[in-house]
């Protein structure tokens, strides 16, 4: 019997490090309760609601099993949580603080990473 997924993950897979850092993600034990989305190649009604295709690929989103849909910094430390390899460092991600930076830090990623997107 399958368990339903943890959460939902939509990335953007036309993003090389993007679709690296997720494949790495699906090495990992815990990974197989989550759902990952490919922004890039899904249809539209698989990223639910109050979520938009431009939106998917802008920022990496995370959608909770309660629907909560979170983006940024707060949807790696809730991808991290959920595996446990990256649980401790999930937790400190969690912590205000820490949080606030890493999105500052996020923001500067995304910056970057529109010089290498490869539109699909």
């Amino acid at each position: 019997m399958t368990c339903p997924p943890t959460c939902t993950v939509y990335f953007d897979g036309a993003c090389p490090l993007c679709r690296r850092e997720i494949a790495h993600y699906h090495r990992l034990p815990g990974s197989q309760q989550i759902a990952w989305v490919d922004a890039s190649l899904c249809d539209e009604p698989s990223l639910g609601p109050d979520l938009d295709r431009s939106q998917a690929l802008g920022r990496l989103h995370v959608r909770r099993v309660d629907g909560t849909l979170v983006s940024g910094a707060a949807a790696f430390a809730a991808i991290w949580s959920r595996l446990p390899a990256y649980a401790a460092l999930g937790r400190v991600a969690s912590y205000r603080p820490v949080l606030w930076f890493t999105e500052v830090v996020y923001r500067g990623f995304l910056r970057a990473r529109r010089l290498w997107r490869q539109p699909r």
